[in-house]
């Protein structure tokens, strides 16, 4: 009878261990995407979100070494920690960031990383010890738990990729998981119950930590999306988080913003300079206008000024995020902007990441449109790089034309020159264009051609609010301080290199020319 006592219990141990490790996986994968969304810069937040949590597993193990007695009331309350440090971590996140001077969000996203880590590494080895002490030899118990640990971590990352962040979000996704930690507590609670000495109180507050969580769970949305409010200078009106991003509309006096990731896309009051520039230049300079590629543009926007020529032909839309093209088509805002452009006849919209459509396409395009959000992160950066940008050149007529959004020659010159470089690389001809677009500041665009643009024979035919043929000389001349002499601080001229997928300087050049804007 007590051989099977001690058989059920060695079996609760590995039943917790595995549970416990797909929450702990959960945690982490979820602090290195709530660090990317809020703070930017996926890859950085990411490899600190893995260096610390690591660190502070290290730190964890290393004191349970003093955990000799209490073994499984040490076990519930770690539990319980996790569970209310993890759960509310979220939520807390978006209150911090908004109502906190910049850099405490960092520190207090960092901070719980850290203390979830230490948390996590104390749990394996008290449930290792524990299982050793029922009888179990320490080989057979630290090989079963270990086991139970590493694949409770590949469930934990699947279940987070494909279940939980794109059905529950970020911030009930903390809860939910946080919700397993003291279930799993409670069970233990009552499975060694014979073991404490304060049943009942073990249990109480689990109960109460589990009543706290779920009111978290049913409310704690709406309170960080009553956070994330004051992270926008407009009310927020619609909000999804999908598998590759955040999307936010925002709608103050008759200004309707997109926001991806926390990085704002466009303005009603002025988008429409933007993507004029973005258009109708290329379409002048390319011969014809059979076969037009957009990639990006997920909103319909760009779609919608090349509709406006009577010669165009086909157009494909390549955007990654079928959530974001379902909303242009759907989102009354936007339809009204993009004026229902994607549901033209002419257009085919294909939800692919742009590199991998590239290398797939056949045949030429007449006029190719780049119109992706900045290069602040790796998978964004691979799509600024001399390997991307070939492919491109692989796929445009000899005499057609392709313009390509670059960031600002204002605030970020060194960005902007460096996507400059990486176009000429491939051997195309390129010129140069900026403008002011309020809600951006200055803002720069690269036209790029097989062969020499004759500027001068650039001529805007089609019905415009800002752009006007007479207007385009203007928007090639550079300040001299947003020229392609760019010097250091000792007034030394900066050689700039082409960015590439195997030296992705554009990354680095991006987030420090942003610092301080």
């Amino acid at each position: 009878m007590i051989e099977q006592e001690s058989v059920r219990q060695s079996r609760a141990i590995y039943y917790a261990s595995g549970i416990v490790s797909i929450c702990g996986i959960i945690f982490e994968v979820l602090f290195g995407a709530l660090g990317s969304y809020i703070l930017g810069d996926g890859v950085k937040q990411y490899t600190l979100t893995i260096s610390l949590f690591l660190t502070g597993m290290g730190i964890g193990a290393y004191f349970s070494e003093k955990m000799t007695r209490h073994l499984i009331a040490s076990f519930i309350w770690i539990e319980y920690s996790i569970g209310i440090i993890g759960g509310f971590s979220a939520m807390l996140l978006f209150g911090v960031t908004a109502y906190l001077p910049p850099g405490t969000g960092s520190l207090f996203l960092y901070s719980v990383i850290l203390i979830v880590g230490s948390l996590t590494g104390v749990e394996l080895p008290i449930l290792i010890r524990k299982a050793n002490e029922i009888g179990v030899s320490l080989q057979k118990s630290a090989a079963k738990v270990l086991f139970s640990d590493y694949a409770g971590g590949l469930v934990g990352g699947l279940l987070f990729l494909f279940l939980l962040r794109p059905y529950f979000g970020l911030v009930k996704t903390a809860f939910l998981v946080a919700l397993i930690n003291v279930t799993v507590a409670l069970w233990i609670v009552f499975r060694f119950k014979h073991e404490l000495k304060r049943f009942k109180l073990h249990v109480s507050f689990g109960l109460l930590f589990l009543a706290i969580l779920i009111l978290g769970a049913l409310f704690g949305e709406q309170a960080a999306f009553h956070f994330e409010q004051q992270l926008y200078k407009d009310p927020v009106i619609f909000s999804e988080q999908t598998s590759y991003q955040k999307i936010i509309l925002t709608k103050q006096q008759g200004d309707t913003r997109l926001y991806l990731d926390g990085q704002l896309q466009f303005s009603s009051s002025d988008e429409h300079r933007y993507h004029e520039i973005l258009v109708h230049p290329p379409m002048a300079a390319a011969a014809r206008h059979d076969r037009v590629l957009v990639l990006g543009g997920g909103d319909g926007l760009a779609v919608r000024e090349l509709l406006k020529y009577e010669d165009l032909g086909n157009v494909d839309l390549v955007d990654l995020d079928p959530k974001m093209t379902e909303t242009a088509r759907t989102n009354h805002l936007l339809t009204e902007l993009n004026e229902g452009s994607l549901d033209n006849p002419k257009v085919n919209v294909v939800n692919e990441d742009a590199f991998r459509f590239l290398e797939g396409a056949n045949g030429f395009y007449d006029v190719i449109i780049i119109d992706l959000p900045d290069p602040n992160n790796e998978s964004l950066n691979k799509l600024y790089t001399l390997e991307f940008y070939s492919l491109a050149r692989n796929h445009l007529h000899p005499d057609g034309a392709m313009m390509v959004q670059a960031t600002s020659p204002v605030f970020a010159p060194q960005v902007y020159w460096t996507i400059d470089k990486t176009i000429q690389a491939t051997e195309l001809q390129t010129e140069n264009l900026h403008a002011d677009i309020p809600s951006f500041g200055g803002w720069g665009f690269v036209l790029a051609s097989r062969s020499e643009i004759q500027t001068e024979n650039l001529e805007i035919i089609e019905d415009t609010e800002y752009l006007t043929t007479e207007l385009l000389p203007a928007l090639m001349a550079f300040g001299k301080d947003e020229d392609a002499i760019i010097e250091d601080n000792n007034g030394e001229s900066i050689a700039l290199e082409p960015n590439t997928l195997i030296r992705p300087n554009l990354i680095g050049i991006y987030e420090k020319s942003w610092t301080s804007y």
